[in-house]
């Protein structure tokens, strides 16, 4: 298939680029680079700079022919979305509308969208399954929900399938070591440690360690970026296959402490990486994991290298060789 992939530059779109050109797609990467890197582009691909906020770039970009478009274009740090709705209702709301009309006017049926266990807001019960009440608790997450939606009535009105893939943790990088640029000021924990055991940080701060967990440490799903890769892959076999449209976690379906990931990271990088406990964050909860069992169902996906020592060694490496 020839398919085009929005925001592939970045951190999980590189991947997913990468895994369609692994299963012998045509690839086109559409990117502004404000969080994407050139060095995260891949010779084979096709690269177009251009922004999802210029409807006529991506009307340009839409009339390429593509069998499909895979849309990981957003804004997503959930703390910011609470200060600054508005940048956030532009570009992850606003620029999915273009991306939509722009697909239509191409002529593109299938697109496969990068969403956000952020759907769900606080778990009223574990693991969290697609049946669980949507009720986002930061703006990010109401800006996927909504997107889910309007994916949903251009399904209904213009004969749209996607595939709404509800991410958990992305974590890692590429197992083969082929992904080289980093994560541009992350603010998730796994890169945050590792910014401390490169020396580019002199410590790391852990949000709490009272709540009702093992060790008193938050417990997440943290699902690797590969397996997130497998996931877009499958997704858009399902939807093409079977001409339907499908909303689906992807997490390992396992939970990792805050605690347990900076053991692993001092073991596997051999770096003392400085830990300082602080008061909870508002609103986060103890526990948050996933059920996959759909995904497991329809897709046969399964997370191969969610494993704790996968994701850490992994993305200890991708630092390590830019020291």
């Amino acid at each position: 298939m020839n398919i085009l992939i929005i925001g592939g530059a970045g951190y999980i779109g590189s991947h997913v680029a990468r895994e369609f050109l692994d299963r012998g797609h045509r690839v086109t990467v559409y990117d502004n680079l404000s969080s994407g890197l050139r060095e995260n582009l891949f010779p084979e691909e096709a690269f177009i700079h251009g922004d999802i906020l210029d409807y006529t770039g991506l009307l340009r970009a839409a009339a390429g022919g593509f069998d499909a478009l895979i849309h990981l274009a957003a804004f997503k740090a959930a703390g910011e979305s609470m200060v600054k709705p508005g940048k956030y209702s532009v570009n992850n709301i606003t620029g999915t509308i273009n991306i939509l009309n722009a697909a239509v006017e191409g002529g593109i049926k299938n697109i496969v969208f990068s969403s956000s266990a952020a759907v769900y807001g606080e778990p009223e019960y574990l693991p969290i399954d697609e049946k669980h009440p949507a009720k986002p608790e930061n703006y990010y997450g109401f800006t996927k929900l909504e997107i889910e939606r309007f994916l949903g009535w251009y399904e209904k009105l213009k004969g749209i399938r996607f595939a709404s893939l509800r991410y958990f943790n992305a974590a890692g990088y590429d197992v083969q070591g082929r992904i080289t640029g980093l994560e541009q000021n992350p603010a998730n924990l796994i890169p945050v440690i590792m910014e401390a055991a490169a020396g580019k940080r002199p410590e790391i701060q852990v949000f709490g360690d009272d709540y009702d967990t093992p060790d008193g440490t938050g417990v997440r799903d943290y699902v690797h970026v590969n397996d997130l890769a497998r996931g877009h892959g499958a997704a858009l076999e399902y939807i093409t296959r079977n001409d339907r449209s499908l909303i689906v976690n992807l997490g390992s379906e396992t939970g990792l402490s805050v605690m347990e990931i900076i053991e692993a990271a001092r073991r596997i990088s051999g770096k003392p990486i400085p830990a300082r406990i602080v008061g909870r964050r508002p609103g986060d909860p103890a526990k948050l994991t996933a059920s996959s069992k759909l995904a497991h169902e329809v897709l046969d996906w399964t997370a191969r290298y969610s494993d704790l020592d996968t994701l850490i060694r992994s993305t200890w490496e991708a630092y390590r060789r830019r020291d």
